[in-house]
């Protein structure tokens, strides 16, 4: 087949600045649409994701497997586990077993502020930092017990909405009608931790006037899942539930998968309008190019080799939009905070979402070409010839 030289194309992109733009702009907007569905959907799941080698289970109230805020036990229930669970990690004398209190509040950042700022704060022990190895305390200290202190997450002030430095070191939070001061900062990448306020235990107890607890996590040594389960549904007394927790946060993903779907949805809804505002642009390009169709296929070019010509000049323009739409989402939405009821997540481009964009612009410029080209070369050579 006699083919129209690769460079023939290239000089055609540059014939009509505007078509150009238009074409390359169209691109960009679907791709960048796609990028962000995919970093969206790629930072909430790296979020509500625990590492499948995580040896940690928890144990929750019976009926409330979905939601630890809602779980209530008893404030004996670590001493119980540790008594009759053989296998619980220990070191240095100290097992890896942390009561927790897990609880969504309001504060504001002065006295008598009527503004309310949600956050969820989170009461631990020692040991909270053992079965929690991915929290880093990274500025400041941990909170002393009975002096009204808190720490924050590196991201707690996105989910409550305020500036960074409103939650800077000596700052305080105020709830249960007094201030906490802040005495430190921590993150735990890739997790809802990441945007949690820590306080001791006993301190939060006193201020939520609740004696009980949310859950108790154990990281097992020796012991396994199984274990954990046959000693909760033993002790029929302390009403548990064991859930190892990876699959805790399996089932929220799973929850929280209908919006990850509407997300994709509205996305391709968009990419969609804007696909077909390119082919409004090609069209437009191409019909005013029906005499060189029928130029180029009067000197002996076949219709292939045209069509050919035509796909690699919409591929082109469509690749260029899609390069720059994925060096501005890395630049501009990699790590943008997105606020959700669990917390904060950050949006991932990473190397799948960028795929995904490539692969969306490549798509673009081959499902736009099609049809102008299809109109152009139906035309027969003496028809095409005299169109104006």
């Amino acid at each position: 087949m006699k083919r129209l030289p690769f460079d023939y194309a290239v000089r055609n992109l540059g014939r009509s600045r505007l078509r150009l733009a238009a074409t390359i702009g169209g691109s960009a907007l679907v791709v960048l649409l796609v990028v962000t569905a995919a970093a969206f959907v790629q930072g909430m799941r790296r979020s509500l994701t625990i590492s499948p080698d995580s040896t940690n289970v928890i144990l929750l109230a019976s009926g409330s497997e979905e939601s630890v805020e809602r779980s209530q036990i008893g404030n004996s229930v670590p001493s119980h586990a540790i008594a009759g669970i053989s296998g619980i990690r220990e070191e240095l004398g100290t097992q890896f077993v942390s009561p927790e209190i897990h609880m969504a509040l309001v504060v504001s950042r002065e006295a008598g502020n009527p503004e309310e700022l949600r956050t969820v704060l989170r009461g631990v022990t020692p040991t909270a930092y053992l079965v929690h190895p991915q929290t880093e305390i990274i500025e400041g200290r941990a909170p002393r017990q009975g002096h009204d202190e808190i720490m924050v997450g590196q991201l707690t002030h996105e989910k409550m909405g305020i500036s960074k430095s409103d939650l800077a070191i000596g700052e305080s939070l105020w709830f249960d009608d007094r201030p906490w001061e802040i005495v430190g900062h921590f993150r735990a990448p890739g997790t809802v931790m990441d945007a949690e306020i820590w306080m001791p235990l006993t301190d939060l107890q006193m201020a939520a006037n609740n004696e009980e607890l949310s859950c108790v996590i154990l990281t097992l040594d020796t012991a396994e899942f199984a274990d954990v389960d046959a000693w909760t549904k033993t002790r029929l007394d302390l009403e548990l539930v064991a859930i190892s927790e990876s699959e805790y946060y399996a089932s929220l993903q799973r929850f929280y998968r209908p919006v990850q779907l509407m997300v994709w949805v509205t996305a391709a809804l968009m990419a969609l309008s804007g696909l077909l505002g390119g082919l409004n642009t090609l069209y437009a390009a191409f019909s005013a190019r029906t005499r060189e169709v029928g130029m180029l296929q009067s000197l002996g070019f076949p219709r292939r080799a045209i069509f050919l010509s035509i796909l690699q000049e919409s591929v082109l323009a469509a690749s260029t939009g899609a390069l720059m739409a994925c060096v501005f989402s890395w630049v501009l939405l990699d790590g943008v905070a997105v606020r959700f009821s669990m917390g904060v997540f950050q949006l991932s481009v990473d190397s799948g979402a960028t795929a995904a964009g490539l692969v969306a612009g490549v798509l673009t410029g081959i499902v736009g070409s099609i049809p102008p080209a299809l109109r152009c070369l139906r035309l027969p050579i003496p028809s095409a010839l005299k169109a104006t």
